[in-house]
């Protein structure tokens, strides 16, 4: 009896698993694989620990965003290499391929520039590929997009925005890079010149623990100095110019600028109010304490030392001189026996 109940139960598992489609049982691999190979786990990101997060309730804070051009040599590890060598591949290609898995999530880049990160701004994979005409194929796996064809050279340079603020609970000072925006250039099809596709935004928090995975190249003199990307951001290797600040106006500065020259002006000034608080956070160190300038008013001035004559007359000097002395002593008794003539005022 036991022996027939058991065989009853072996062919309805056969039966179930018989009667799932091959479509599901792709689905359920393919999801299988995502879970175990592209998903960071809490134990990764231990191992690989980002940035701290920022507090929603700090008492100083300043939002500006930056253009860095790949072009420039402290940005070019971002850039290199342009097509994928030897496994390895450049920001915008792993930024896009996380894309593709579904990794990350990224949104829309809204013409007046500034991100929304809610869910109705998520932006589908598929209308990001036809919009910049973007080739792939469909199989059945999903969608395939061969290396060459990632527009990894044309994404020359990156919109970044960053905020600096300063922490009352661990009275410390901090800057952060929060989104990131690739910007793909892009000659226009009428010939008017390369025109700047600002293709999504990214949160630098989504995108940190898998940037804690990927190399840059630190320097083109030594080819062995290799970074993380995440280290590279963190440590505020980048360089760009600020093209926007968060104002009470919601203006850029090329809005309220007259002209390039107006332009750098505004970006020196506010590199310089950055510098200026983060210096003066614990205090003046230019200014003296009291006690300090009442004790140098109190100490004695040092007597100025008599600076000795260009023209001293040297020891050598003086034994010729006593022995002309005897020789001229005539001369002088002559010059002093002639009568002197005084010139009085006389009374009129």
């Amino acid at each position: 009896m036991r022996q027939i109940f058991l065989m009853i139960c072996v062919c309805c598992l056969v039966q179930t698993a018989a009667a799932q489609s091959p479509k599901r049982r792709a689905e359920q691999a393919a999801k299988s694989r995502n879970t175990t190979g592209d998903k960071v786990t809490v134990r990764s990101q231990i191992a690989f620990p980002v940035q701290p997060k920022m507090e929603e309730d700090v008492v100083w804070r300043r939002d500006i965003y930056r253009e860095i051009k790949l072009t420039d040599d402290a940005n070019g590890g971002l850039y290199f290499p342009v097509e994928p060598q030897n496994g390895k591949v450049n920001l915008f290609t792993y930024i896009f391929k996380l894309m593709l898995r579904r990794a990350i999530t990224v949104y829309n880049y809204n013409m007046d520039g500034n991100e929304d990160f809610s869910d109705s701004s998520a932006v589908k994979p598929l209308h990001l590929l036809d919009n910049y005409q973007i080739l792939y194929k469909r199989t059945d796996r999903g969608i395939r997009i061969d290396d060459s064809d990632i527009p990894s050279r044309e994404v020359k340079a990156y919109y970044i925005k960053e905020t600096s603020y300063y922490d009352q609970r661990s009275a410390t000072f901090h800057t952060k890079v929060l989104a990131l925006c690739p910007v793909m250039e892009r000659e226009d099809d009428f010939g008017d010149g390369v025109q700047k596709y600002p293709l999504f935004w990214v949160k630098y928090d989504d995108l940190a623990p898998y940037l804690a995975r990927q190399t840059v190249m630190g320097s083109s003199l030594n080819n062995a100095s290799e970074m993380s990307a995440d280290d590279y951001f963190a440590m505020r290797l980048y360089k760009g110019s600020i093209y926007k600040t968060n104002n009470m106006l919601g203006k850029t500065l090329a809005q309220y600028c007259a002209n390039d020259t107006a332009m750098a002006q505004e970006q020196k000034r506010i590199e310089a109010e950055l510098a200026a608080f983060e210096n003066r956070l614990w205090g003046d160190h230019s200014a003296k304490d009291s006690l300090v300038v009442a004790n140098t008013e109190k100490a004695p001035k040092k007597q100025k030392t008599l600076a000795r004559n260009r023209r001293a007359v040297r020891p050598s000097s003086l034994g010729k001189a006593s022995k002309s002395g005897a020789a001229s002593k005539p001369a002088a008794t002559e010059r002093s026996s002639s009568a002197r003539v005084t010139v009085r005022r006389q009374r009129h």
